[in-house]
Order: C-alpha cells, then structure tokens, then sequence
C-alpha cells in the first residue's frame, strides 16, 4: 500500500499546527535549558562588551544559545540563523519570550562572537558546567564538595605545593578522588592537502592578482609581463596526469619557483614607484599586505628544500591563508602527517577540560604538573588515578605524582619485578588500564559528531575558539545525560505535579471560587 499526498490538496491555511498548545517540557532544548547556567555564561561573555558605548546588543543568551546550537546540530553560520528563525523549541532555548520570524541576528556576527570568546572563556564555561553537574549527583558520588565540607576540611587554598596540611591546624589531609585521563591529538583544519607544487602554484596565482592590484594604482607606461598563461598551461598539464614520476614534479617546482621569484621582483619595483606616488603610504590592503609576506616565507622555504633536496624545514608553511598550521607527524595509520593545532585534553567522568593548545608539534608529557594542578583547583583534592599513555609517564613525572600519592597504570620503568602478579591484580590492572578509552573516545565522538577534525575558522583565535566550543557543547550533551540518570526532570515534574495538588486542596477547602478558574484553565 501507497501512502501519497497530493500537492493540490496541501495549503499553507488549511495547514494544522498545534502553537496554541504549550510546549512539550520533553524537548531536549526545553531539558537543556533548565540546565545551562545562563547567567554565569553571561556574565563572563559581558567582560569584553562596553556597557557604556555603542547600541544596545544583542541578547547575551541569544548569543551563547546560537553557539551551543551551532555546534550540536554541526550547521554553518548562516544555516544556523535560519534555524532558530524557523523553530519555535529553539528560540524559547535562546531566551524569546514568543515566537518571531525574522532572522534573530546578521549570521556575520558569529565571527566577533568567535573573536571575544577564546579557550580561557570556555575554559570557564566548563567549569560551570562540571560544577552543576556535581550537584546534581548524589553526595557519595561527588568530587566536589559542598562548601561548606570545604570550610570544615580548610579548603584548597591552605595547602602548600605537596597537597598536604600544615600540621599546626589539627586538620585532616583532603584524600585524593577520582580518575584523570589525560590524551592529545590534532583538531584537523579544513584546508586543502597541501603539496609543495600545489602551494608554489597557488602563491604564484597570488602574486600575479598583486601585479594587477598594484598596475591598477599606479601610473605605469605598460603593464608587467608575468607569463601567467605559460605557467598555468604547464603546470596543469602536469597535474592532471594520473601517473607522475619524481624527476617529472621536480622539474616543474623548478619552474613555477623561477616564476614566482619574477614576480616578486615585479612587485617591489612596482611597490617602490607607487609609495612615492602615495607619500610612502603602503598601496596594498591589510589582507594583501598579510598575503604578499606569508608568500615571500613560502619561497624562501620552498627554494632552500630545492636547492638542498630535501623535503622539511623549520616553521613549515602549508597554507598561504592559514599561514599558522603547521605539518604534525603523528604516525597514526590513517595518515601519518596531521594539518592543524595539537590539543591536550583531560577527562574526569565524561567531562573533558582543554589544558594546552598549540600549533606546533610540542611534547604533551611536559602538560602533566599543570593538569594534575588545574584537577585540583577544581575539584578541591588530588585525583587518585591517572590514565594515560607513555609520553606522559616520564621519569620526573612519576616522581611529581609519587610526591602527591597519585596513582598511574603502566608499565614500570627499569627492569622487570622478580615477583609476578596475581591473577587478581593483572584483571585489575588490565580494568583499569582500560579504562584510558574513555579520552579516546572523547575524540571520536568530537571529530566524527562534532567536526572536530573540520576546523572551518581561518584565523588562529577563531580556530582555537571553534575548538573549545566544540567541546563545551560535548560536556553540555554529557550534563543532560548526567541530569537523566539521576531522574533530574522525574524530580522536577513530580515536584510540580505534588505542588498543583497541594494548591488546589488548599483552594478547595479555603477558597471554592478557585476550582473554576483553574477548571477553565
């Protein structure tokens, strides 16, 4: 059987909806929204906003609510306006008081949003995050204390860079808690495959758009020959060929090396006679200027790897638009070099923190001190066990743990024990070790669910803030299951079931003209 709809028989006025019904309190951005600290985010949002200059903005919720929809539902900018304009569950999530049509904000403003609001924001915004996700589970399963446990036991702030008490206090030592997982990996950007012919070409392009900016502005008798059409009809056809030998991509980076050197020689002559046209004002635009000095690096490296024949240099350039990544060679099997920014992350229960980002290849077991320290600024104690890989467990950083009681799951270093382990204690020790796929998991629900490894921002801070929302919108997802396991909404609906009892008993027995209004209610 068939089931079909005929167009004929659709109108938009005939159409049934059910806005005159209220919301369903169900909804995941209804749920969400009881959730989310709204006022903190604001008030740390608000920071780099002048309350005293400029028109009124727009809604600080309706901003941080865009975000998190941007990043849960994996939309662009623009798509991400249209959705909220379109979905009546979405702007009671953003803070409307009724439902609107018209676009919320200009989709453009989403990059000034990225600019304010960096790792440090979100770094804070985690932490909100984590501490209402504490109180919402039970006190046996809580990290962090209440206050007033942590004004019994003296706080964090009295312990000296051991973690221990001073021993004149009489008070107990804060015993250490919970498991920290700590990994790195690399937040792809969404760039091109970079090879060194295909970059050398596309700065070559860029040089010969310069030499026309640059002829358009100046008063010159004839126009600079470039040989554009030569060298774009040469490297296309060595490009579009299926099979290409070294010799071959060797003789043509040779070539579009040479012209791309012309061209820069073209245009410091045509930038000499233009700046005394203009009074030595500089003739290019700020976005040209950034382009024709990340190009004259790209030569400079391209050429010595040439002339030296070798294949790697020092602060390699792989884009000419995001000069800022840099080629990471991590050995995985899927691709041996990663293009985009290393982050180190840990995780406490599902809940991850960003510790370090960098777009160099630097050593994440250097981050371990700091990581152990920012767990305990949070959650008031030092954690119990450490998850994590070889790179972290170095010789100094097994000492520092060793120091705070800490606990690590790998294999010792030096020679092997005499003594073999029990049955009991390698099953334990296996559990626990197994126990680190958590933090590898926390990749791939971000790069297959989240576009971690799609960073569509071209600039360094923008990308960094993509990152870091990214994962503030994991730990929002990871608080709504938190809230779900312990019957969160149950409690809330069963509270307000028992209230609405309790308030028409009362009115029946005090106040019987109250009965039909909320009959016709």
């Amino acid at each position: 059987m068939i089931k079909y709809t005929p167009s004929s028989q659709l109108s938009l006025e005939n159409f049934k909806h059910p806005f005159h019904q209220q919301l369903d309190p169900g909804n995941r951005w209804v749920q969400l929204a009881e959730l989310v600290p709204w006022d903190e985010l604001a008030g740390i949002y608000s920071k780099h906003l002048d309350p005293g200059a400029g028109r009124e903005s727009v809604d600080l919720r309706m901003v941080i609510g865009a975000l998190i929809i941007k990043h849960k539902l994996s939309l662009t900018d623009r798509d991400t306006v249209l959705m909220i304009s379109e979905n009546i569950y979405m702007q009671y999530f953003c803070g409307l008081q009724s439902l609107q049509m018209k676009l919320p904000f200009d989709a453009s403003l989403f990059v000034d949003i990225r600019k304010r609001l960096g790792s440090k924001e979100f770094d804070q915004f985690n932490d909100l995050v984590i501490k209402r996700s504490e109180k919402l589970k039970p006190k046996r399963k809580r990290i962090i204390k209440g206050e007033k446990d942590d004004h019994k036991k003296g706080g964090t702030g009295s312990e000296s860079s051991t973690g221990e008490k001073e021993a004149t206090s009489g008070e107990k030592k804060i015993p250490n808690q919970g498991k920290l997982k700590l990994d790195a990996s690399v937040a792809d950007q969404y760039i091109t495959a970079p090879n060194d012919l295909k970059l050398v070409n596309r700065a070559r392009e860029e040089t010969e758009r310069l030499v026309d900016e640059l002829y358009k502005k100046g008063e010159f008798k004839k126009k600079p020959r470039t040989y554009r059409r030569v060298a774009r009809k040469e490297y296309l056809g060595l490009s579009k060929k299926r099979n290409k030998n070294k010799k071959e991509l060797r003789v043509m980076l040779g070539k579009q090396l040479r012209y791309l050197r012309r061209n820069l020689s073209t245009i410091e002559k045509m930038l000499d006679k233009v700046e005394e046209r203009t009074g030595g004002r500089f003739p290019l635009e700020k976005r040209d200027q950034r382009i024709y000095w990340v190009v004259q690096h790209v030569f400079d490296q391209q050429i010595y790897m040439y002339q030296n024949k070798v294949h790697s240099c020092s602060d390699r350039i792989v884009n000419i638009y995001q000069p800022q990544v840099r080629p990471m060679v991590r050995g995985k099997d899927k691709a041996n070099v990663e293009f985009g920014s290393k982050i180190n992350i840990s995780e406490v229960e599902g809940f991850v923190r960003l510790d370090h980002i960098g777009w160099d290849n630097y050593d994440e077991g250097g981050d371990v001190e700091l990581q152990v320290e920012r767990f305990r600024e949070l959650y008031g104690c030092y954690p119990e066990l450490l998850l994590a890989d070889r790179k972290y467990l170095t010789r100094e950083n097994r000492r520092y743990l060793k120091e705070h009681g800490i606990r690590i799951v790998g294999k010792p270093l030096g020679r092997p024990p005499k003594e073999k382990l029990s049955g009991y204690r390698k099953y334990k020790t296996r559990k626990e070790q197994n126990m680190r796929n958590h933090v590898e998991g926390k990749f791939g629900q971000g790069k297959n669910g989240y576009g971690l490894n799609r960073i569509r921002a071209r600039r360094q801070d923008t990308s960094e803030s993509w990152i870091s929302a990214i994962l503030f919108v994991m730990n929002l997802t990871k608080l709504m299951k938190v809230a779900r396991k312990y019957a969160y909404f149950l409690a809330r609906a069963l509270g307000e079931y028992i209230k609405r009892i309790a308030w028409s008993v009362y009115a029946r027995h005090h106040r019987p003209g109250l009965i039909m209004k909320m009959a016709l209610t």
